[in-house]
C-alpha cells in the first residue's frame, strides 16, 4: 500500500491516512452581532465535502481567539460559547465520515482588520470605518505602507492573549475537536513576535532568540495545559521570512536555522507535529526556489529536530505527495488549493495509487467508488 494511505498515530489518536486538509480562510462568517465568527452553512458544506472526499485530517480555517485577533471581520472565531456550539455540527459530521476534526487557533496581530481577499485584495480597514479596529502587535510597526500602525502590546496584554489561546483550546475541546493547531506562521501574531523583522522589543519578549520565542512557547504551554494529554497539538510555522534569501543584509528575518532551533523547543514542550510552511505564494523570482518548494524545510526539521512534520505548498499530484513521504521528507501531506479544486482528491489519489480511503455508506452501491 502507498504510504499516503497508511494511518499515522499521534499520542492516542490514529489519523486514517496522510492526506490532510490545511487551514484556509473563507471570510464567510458574520462580521458582527450574536453570530459574529460563528460557522454557518458555507463552512459546514466546505469542510463536509472534503470529509466525504476522504481526507484523513481536516483543519478548519484560522479561528480567532479574540475579536481583534481576526484577520478580517468575516473570520471564524472561538472566543465565545456560541461559536463553539456552532462547530459541534461540523466536528460530529467529520467524525461520522472517519475524518479527524482539527482546528487552527490564531491571532492575526498587526495583520488584522482587513477586507476579504476578493475585495480590494484584502486591503486594510481603518479603525474609523465600519467593522474596522486598531490592530495590535509586538511593536508599533505597521504590516504594510497602507496598514494601520498597531498598538504595541504591554506585558499584561500579552498575558491576556496567552490566556485567550488557552480558553479557545478549552472551547475547541468541548466542541469535539481532536487536534489543535497553533498558528505561528504567515505573519500572524506569534510569527510577528518570532521575527526580528517585526519584533523590535528590547524587553523579555524581544531582542534575542529566547525573547522573541517566549510568547510562542507560553502559548504552547497554555494550550498544552488544557488540551487532553492523549490528543495531539500541532504548530504551524513559516520556516523562513524569505528575507535572508534575498541577500539584503538590511532586512533581518526569521530563518530556517531558527525554525529547527524552535522545533526542538516545541517538541520538548509537547508539540507533536510541526506544520512547515513559508506562506501561500512563491517568493520573488530573484530568490532561488527548490523544485519541491517548501518540502526541504520540513525535511530539515524532521531530520535535525527529530520531530514529526507535515509538508505543504504546491503539492498537487498523488505521485508527488507519495514521493515526499516515501523519501522520508515528511510524515504527512497538507493540501490547500488542490483540495479546493478537487474535494475528492484523496479518493482519486487512491484510485491512481492503489490505496483506499473511507467511503460514505451511501456510496457503497455506487460503481467505481
Amino acid at each position: 500500500m502507498s504510504t499516503l494511505f497508511e494511518p499515522l498515530t499521534l499520542r492516542s489518536l490514529t489519523i486514517p491516512n496522510r492526506i490532510w486538509m490545511a487551514a484556509m480562510c473563507q471570510y464567510s462568517a458574520a462580521p458582527d452581532g450574536d453570530q459574529a465568527g460563528v460557522p454557518n452553512d458555507w463552512h459546514f458544506t466546505h469542510l463536509a465535502a472534503r470529509a466525504t472526499g476522504g481526507a484523513g485530517l481536516i483543519i478548519t480555517e484560522a479561528a480567532a481567539v479574540s475579536p481583534e485577533g481576526r484577520i478580517s471581520p468575516y473570520d471564524l472565531g472561538i472566543w465565545n460559547d456560541t461559536q463553539a456550539e456552532g462547530f459541534r455540527r461540523i466536528t460530529a459530521f467529520l467524525k461520522s465520515q472517519g475524518t479527524v476534526p482539527g482546528i487552527q487557533l490564531a491571532h492575526a496581530g498587526r495583520k488584522a482588520s482587513t477586507e476579504r481577499t476578493w475585495i480590494d485584495r484584502g486591503a486594510p480597514i481603518p479603525p474609523s470605518e465600519e467593522h474596522g479596529w486598531t490592530p495590535v502587535g509586538p511593536s508599533a510597526a505597521p504590516f504594510g505602507t497602507a496598514s494601520t500602525t498597531p498598538e504595541e502590546l504591554s506585558v499584561k496584554e500579552i498575558s491576556r492573549i496567552v490566556e485567550a489561546f488557552a480558553q479557545a483550546a478549552q472551547r475547541a475541546r468541548d466542541a469535539g475537536f481532536q487536534v489543535a493547531e497553533i498558528h505561528g506562521a504567515h505573519g500572524y501574531l506569534i510569527h510577528q513576535f518570532l521575527s526580528p523583522h517585526s519584533n523590535h522589543r528590547t524587553d523579555a519578549y524581544g531582542a534575542d532568540f529566547a525573547g522573541r520565542t517566549r510568547f510562542a512557547l507560553e502559548v504552547v504551554d497554555a494550550v498544552r495545559a488544557v488540551w487532553p494529554a492523549d490528543l495531539p497539538v500541532l504548530f504551524r510555522v513559516s520556516a523562513t521570512d524569505w528575507l535572508q534569501e534575498t541577500g539584503d543584509a538590511d532586512r533581518e528575518g526569521w530563518t530556517a536555522d531558527d525554525t529547527v532551533r524552535l522545533a526542538k523547543e516545541l517538541r520538548a514542550r509537547g508539540v507533536d507535529l510541526l506544520d512547515v510552511s513559508t506562506g501561500g505564494n512563491v517568493p520573488d523570482a530573484k530568490i532561488p526556489v527548490a523544485p519541491d518548494y517548501q518540502v526541504p524545510y520540513a525535511s530539515r526539521v524532521r531530520t535535525e529536530a527529530d520531530m514529526s512534520v507535515a509538508a505543504v505548498g504546491l503539492i498537487t499530484e498523488p505521485d508527488q505527495a507519495q514521493a515526499i513521504l516515501a523519501s522520508d521528507k515528511a510524515d504527512a501531506i497538507l493540501l490547500g488549493r488542490a483540495l479546493l479544486r478537487d474535494p475528492y482528491w484523496p479518493r482519486h489519489a487512491a484510485a491512481a495509487l492503489g490505496g483506499t480511503v473511507p467511503t460514505p455508506v451511501q456510496y457503497h452501491r455506487a460503481q467505481g467508488v
